[in-house]
């Protein structure tokens, strides 16, 4: 009887303790502002910690069964536990979320005014990730991406042939296969595309199409290159585990 009456007591502590990093004034005032009525009671899309809301003028759309927290930001799903208070969110173009989506603590996410990304279900960008998106950002299901990893599909500034006067396209498109399993402060650069079953390597800058090579790799390096093939993330294995862990 005691025991039954601790472990309520220990759940009830925890559920406590959850819902207090919740961010109520920005989980709120998103949500009521982004969807219809009945979407938003639902309360779809929490904010942990502090987070400042730049712009959300653009539109955001959920392409899955609607279900509650079912969207992080900042969510505590890594080992550290402290914010440092500079997570940031500007949405002017389109966001898609196909299902269940995690953003570590402090996440830079800007979507420009015409750009388009979408997130696969169980997607993720680890704390400290920049996401920035000026044309296309595609991120496959169980695409889950290390803490200070960078996705951005543009070189911010206009470059030239400095001799034939050549102008270069300033963004691409970034494709990052479903079940891809990356490791952290690794950088996606406009036109990087990867397979599905692809793990890729710390530290490392993904700048091309690497969907010729087959699933199942190893990629990585400045720029990254195979490392290994038949290699692959337990997926089948660890979808208990991010069921059990980060779905609210």
């Amino acid at each position: 009887m005691i025991r039954n009456s601790y472990s309520k007591g220990r759940t009830l502590y925890h559920q406590l303790k959850f819902y207090w990093t919740v961010n109520w004034f920005a989980t709120l005032y998103f949500n009521f502002k982004k969807f219809p009525f009945e979407t938003a009671k639902k309360l779809p899309v929490f904010f942990y910690g502090k987070v400042k809301l730049t712009s959300i003028t653009g539109q955001v759309h959920i392409d899955a069964p609607i279900r509650r927290g079912m969207i992080g930001f900042g969510q505590p799903y890594e080992l550290n536990t402290l914010h440092k208070g500079t997570a940031e969110v500007n949405i002017t173009g389109t966001l898609v979320f196909k299902g269940h989506v995690q953003f570590g603590k402090d996440c830079f996410i800007i979507v420009r005014k015409d750009a388009y990304c979408e997130l696969g279900h169980l997607a993720s960008l680890g704390s400290g990730g920049k996401l920035i998106c000026a044309e296309k950002i595609v991120l496959g299901s169980y695409a889950r991406l290390g803490s200070e990893c960078q996705v951005i599909d543009t070189n911010f500034h206009q470059m030239f042939d400095t001799k034939t006067g050549e102008v270069y396209k300033m963004t691409a498109p970034i494709e990052i296969g479903s079940y891809n399993f990356v490791s952290n402060r690794v950088t996606f650069m406009k036109g990087a595309k990867t397979p599905d079953y692809c793990t890729i390597a710390s530290n490392s800058v993904c700048s091309k199409d690497y969907t010729s090579l087959s699933h199942n790799t190893l990629i990585g390096g400045v720029p990254a290159k195979l490392i290994r093939e038949n290699i692959s993330r337990d997926w089948e294995a660890e979808k208990e585990l991010l069921n059990k862990w980060v779905i609210i």
